[in-house]
């Protein structure tokens, strides 16, 4: 049985002057296993295609008119919420938090900056949650470049908690 896509249409977000991401990741949240995500914009989403892709989703965009897109984006075999280590499903057997930081009132790039800030100190194996104003994309890079692993969640009011578990394959960081 072949379920119909989750349609979502960011046009009106977009024309009011909003940020549609916060839209698109409930909508990926809310997938069920094996749905796809039928996006509408007033433009092609292309920087949208590598988020959704470290998710394990592939898009496949069509123009439908005058500077209007469709775009589907199509689990792949396994999709990242299955796989990653670090999806918001994992984290069994990790630590409480040593520390907890609310991010959400500072304005970029200070939210990533503060929370690298705060894992660098962390001992390897510990972590720390954040409260961050907007799914930190540009974060997650860093983080994997650093080796450290987390698990985040898009929070009801668009805000985005992150727990992020510093790197155990070093010491300590300064």
């Amino acid at each position: 049985m072949t379920v119909s896509p989750y349609d979502l249409d960011v046009r009106p977000i977009l024309r009011n002057g909003g940020e549609p991401l916060g839209a698109v990741m409930a909508a990926v949240a809310a997938l069920a296993p094996g749905q796809s995500l039928r996006l509408l914009a007033p433009f092609k989403p292309v920087p949208l295609f590598q988020v959704l892709a470290s998710r394990g989703f592939e898009p496949s965009a069509r123009e439908i008119g005058a500077s209007e897109w469709e775009v589907i984006f199509t689990p792949t075999a396994t999709t990242a919420r299955e796989t990653d280590p670090n999806a918001a499903a994992s984290g069994a057997g990790w630590p409480e938090p040593l520390l907890e930081m609310d991010n959400r009132d500072l304005d970029p790039p200070e939210p990533m900056v503060r929370t690298l800030r705060a894992v660098e100190i962390l001992e390897p194996g510990q972590t720390l949650a954040a409260l961050l104003p907007r799914e930190p994309l540009f974060l997650f890079e860093e983080l994997q470049r650093r080796g450290h692993k987390w698990r985040g969640s898009l929070e009801a009011d668009g805000s985005y908690r992150i727990v992020i578990r510093a790197s155990i394959s070093g010491g300590p960081r300064t």
